[in-house]
């Protein structure tokens, strides 16, 4: 067990997985903010191009390379270290994000980080297989994870230096599983199992139940990362709401101009508008809270609210539908509050298999679980009533479910996920827009 962490609370970096955004950290960070760790000192990044590349050694547009990740990681740590006045920073990372942190420590940067914890990282790969997509950076056979796991002469994978913690699933990870089927390959062993993302060096946690996602972003992982830093338990395991006015802000992103696939760029020119709205039936109350065009940063905000009001956030942008996203009250204030544009075409609309439902469709309201994903039967989860289509029992492995609205258009959708509820409305799909309830938990 690591020595506990100084009073002074160093700067903690938190870095997202493959394809995300800095804002899957935002209950995370409300977590240590109401444990007593000081907000101005959590500081969670946003890769510009989240997305790994087909093959690490080819330059694909839209995505990074695993070089790319890894001077992500550098400017962040360098500048938390001069912001702070620091030596040392706490590196946190979920899935592809410990790759960046590995890389880093081992070129040069084990000097400036304390500890580094590792949620859902697949540290030997989510298949090792030289024969299947050899160049990939997740490939544990690959050249990537072979030189990282090549060892220090002591037998240990880690890098010498900081304290390392790995934190992992017993067997609910959807990428340290030893059958394809989640890399598309269903039938093909991928040599790899759910003591995958383990390190010989490392603390190594291992979590009943838990899933990918999970691993990083839920309160049992939340409570094996403080007492890893500090040496003690949490006093909560959950946000403590915040009284008065809260303060929101974020940026706005979209798809990449290049490429099919969304990225963290900012996206000039898209018009952001929230309002408040009803808990019962979604509809807006009163005027607009904020209505903004960012500018080239893709900033918007602050927005002075609440932690007792749900929201609806409506962003709009060029070569984008108009995406309406709905969101129970925000417990806390926060800048993790990334948005992205959306087009219909990109809607995963596979919520049922009836092709009657979706030629009648007047609407489709997809629930996202972005911090983690839907288990069958683990979870409750109701969609419009009803549990939804879809989601196989097993493994948990989708963040997504979707609800084909065919009697009428503009009524209101709820969603329920383990006691959190969020009410939104049916927009038409005919007018280009995308509905998403998007959960906290």
């Amino acid at each position: 067990m690591s020595a506990p962490v100084a009073d002074t609370f160093p700067p903690i970096v938190f870095v997202h997985g493959n394809g995300d955004t800095a804002a899957l950290w935002l209950t995370t960070v409300w977590r240590f903010e109401s444990n007593g760790w000081p907000r101005e000192r959590l500081h969670a990044i946003d890769m510009p191009c989240p997305l790994a590349r087909d093959d690490d050694g080819i330059a694909q547009p839209g995505r990074s390379s695993s070089d790319d990740a890894r001077r992500c990681v550098a400017d962040a740590v360098e500048q938390a270290c001069r912001r702070h006045g620091v030596a040392q920073v706490v590196l946190i990372a979920n899935s592809r994000g410990g790759f960046a942190v590995r890389n880093f420590v081992a070129n040069d940067g084990a000097a400036q980080v304390s500890h580094a914890i590792l949620g859902g990282t697949p540290n030997h790969g989510v298949w090792a297989d030289a024969g299947f997509r050899p160049g990939n950076e997740f490939n544990g056979a690959g050249p990537f994870l072979q030189r990282l796991n090549a060892g220090h002469g002591d037998g240990d994978e880690t890098t010498p230096g900081p304290r390392w913690m790995t934190v992992r699933s017993d067997g609910n990870d959807k990428y340290a599983q030893p059958d394809g089927l989640w890399i598309g390959a269903p039938g093909r062993p991928t040599g790899v199992d759910a003591d995958g993302p383990a390190l010989r060096g490392a603390h190594n946690v291992v979590i009943a139940g838990i899933d990918h996602r999970e691993t990083s972003f839920g309160p049992v992982a939340f409570d094996a990362m403080w007492r890893f830093l500090t040496g003690r338990a949490p006093a909560t395991l959950q946000p403590t709401p915040a009284d008065g006015t809260i303060e929101l802000s974020g940026t706005v992103s979209g798809l990449h101009p290049q490429a099919a696939v969304h990225d963290n760029l900012p996206l000039a020119g898209a018009t952001v508008e929230v309002h408040a709205t009803d808990p019962a039936t979604g509809e807006r109350v009163g005027a607009p809270l904020y209505r903004h065009a960012v500018g080239s940063d893709g900033a918007w905000g602050p927005l002075a609210t609440d932690s007792r009001t749900p929201l609806e956030f409506v962003i709009s942008a060029p070569g984008h539908g108009t995406t309406h996203l709905y969101r129970s009250p925000f417990a806390r204030s926060s800048s993790l509050v990334h948005l992205r544009a959306m087009r219909l075409a990109d809607v995963d609309a596979d919520a049922d298999a009836d092709p009657a439902a979706d030629r009648d469709a007047l609407a489709l309201v997809q629930l996202s679980r972005p911090r983690g994903y839907f288990g069958v039967p683990r979870d409750r989860i109701l969609l419009d009533g009803h549990p939804p289509a879809g989601l196989p029992p097993g493994v948990a492995g989708l963040s997504l479910a979707a609800v084909k609205v065919t009697d009428t258009a503009g009524r209101a959708v709820a969603a329920e996920f383990n006691g959190e509820r969020i009410v939104g409305r049916a927009w038409p799909c005919a007018d280009g827009h995308v509905v998403l309830l998007e959960l906290h938990s």
